[in-house]
């Protein structure tokens, strides 16, 4: 076995707990019992709770926090770690994370989530298309669209805030770019992070021991936040256009989640018996909805980096119909573990379920098979594991 290496996760959490989140965890589970795993971390909630700065004072310290640079110099001097895995340093970690990481001679690896620091809003997303032009530093539509928690003051704060990171230079701590697919990878080097700097690792994925026993009830089934983003409306038309086509042979569409697009897919189930709203589901009772699922689908409009609701229909051995947006496009092969479709086509996305219909249940699982089969290949644990180690070691002998 190779030398243990010493890593310090830096993360700032989130008001409210995601997929950032659940993937910092599971680095630290993956990891800990191969190298010595530390953490430092930030809150979002130490703003809001008494006792939080003045808002005029964290409008000073989004920009460069003492606080935080000084609990990641202590944390440093605890754990000496060989580098630095960071993930979202925003607002209280502040961009100082990477002057401290300078000031100390640790180096950075940087775990790409979403489009930050090129983004204000993380995804690029304005309500009706992707803010392309933010890669290149021009954050107004983003501002315009109020693309930071929904306010046109605080989107042009935090477009300050990245500007005053790219301006001094404090990203030259980062080492080494870890971009979860090739799609992300290409845009942050259009965004001028230099191609040698960055490289892809999926994520891993821990799958299901017992192979899937093809259970089929004949629904299809939409797993994730009910926001615009991720296609939730394509996917209404869409179903509108499969009731009309086969009528009463129309499958049930199964939509599970919360958002603020709530109660416009409520309308939609009140108004249609082929639609369904499950509300937030998680543990056995999402397992059991995607194992008895015909099919996953994932219609998002913007760029979605990965996309991990693949991986969970492939896990179950059940195809995928998505949009060729993003990530998506690299982990569902049309015609093979499912269907594609143009992003924000509502025909398309129904021509892909009315192909799916006209299959034989062997084919359909035969899909779900090559899916299951990809995962293996391109999430294996044991893989993903040596392939950080190694970045990391090849950074530490910089």
């Amino acid at each position: 076995m190779c030398d243990r290496l010493k890593i310090l996760q830096v993360f700032n959490k989130y008001s409210s707990y995601g997929g950032e989140e659940l993937v910092v965890e599971n680095i630290d589970k993956m990891l800990s019992p191969y190298h010595q795993m530390d953490e430092c971390l930030f809150s979002s909630d130490e703003w809001l709770k008494q006792g939080a700065p003045s808002k005029l004072r964290q409008v000073s310290l989004m920009f460069n926090n003492p606080r935080s640079r000084a609990a990641l110099k202590a944390k440093v001097a605890q754990c000496q770690p060989d580098a630095l895995l960071l993930h979202n340093i925003y607002p209280v970690g502040s961009p100082g994370i990477y002057a401290e990481a300078l000031a100390l001679d640790v180096p950075v690896v940087q775990y790409i989530h979403n489009f930050r620091p090129f983004s204000v809003g993380g995804t690029l997303w304005l309500g009706d298309r992707v803010a392309e032009e933010s890669l290149q530093g021009k954050y107004w539509a983003e501002i315009k669209a109020g693309a930071w928690q929904g306010s046109r003051l605080k989107s042009a704060l935090f477009a300050q805030v990245l500007r005053h990171l790219h301006r001094n230079g404090w990203l030259q701590a980062v080492k080494c770019w870890i971009a979860i697919s090739e799609f992300m990878r290409a845009k942050f080097v259009e965004a001028g992070i230099p191609a040698e700097d960055i490289v892809t690792l999926l994520h891993p994925w821990h799958m299901i021991e017992t192979e899937p026993d093809n259970e089929d009830s004949g629904y299809y089934l939409f797993l994730g936040r009910l926001v615009e983003e991720k296609g939730v409306k394509v996917l209404l038309e869409a179903w509108e256009i499969v009731e009309k086509e086969m009528g009463s042979q129309c499958p049930v569409l199964m939509i599970g989640g919360e958002g603020e697009m709530e109660n416009e897919v409520n309308h939609a189930a009140d108004n249609s018996p082929k639609i369904k709203c499950m509300g937030f589901v998680k543990g056995q009772a999402k397992a059991d909805l995607i194992a008895s699922s015909r099919a996953m689908i994932a219609p998002s409009v913007w760029w979605e980096p990965l996309g991990l609701v693949t991986y969970e229909a492939y896990d179950h051995g059940k195809p995928m119909l998505a949009a060729s947006s993003g990530g998506l496009s690299e982990t569902v092969t049309d015609g093979h573990t499912g269907y594609t479709h143009t992003p924000g086509y509502a025909m398309e996305l129904a021509e892909s379920v009315i192909r799916m219909e006209a299959l034989k249940p062997e084919q359909r699982r035969a899909m779900g098979r090559e899916g299951r089969e990809w995962l293996k290949i391109n999430a294996d644990p044991d893989q993903w594991r040596d392939q950080i180690a190694g970045l990391i070691r090849s950074v530490k002998a910089r």
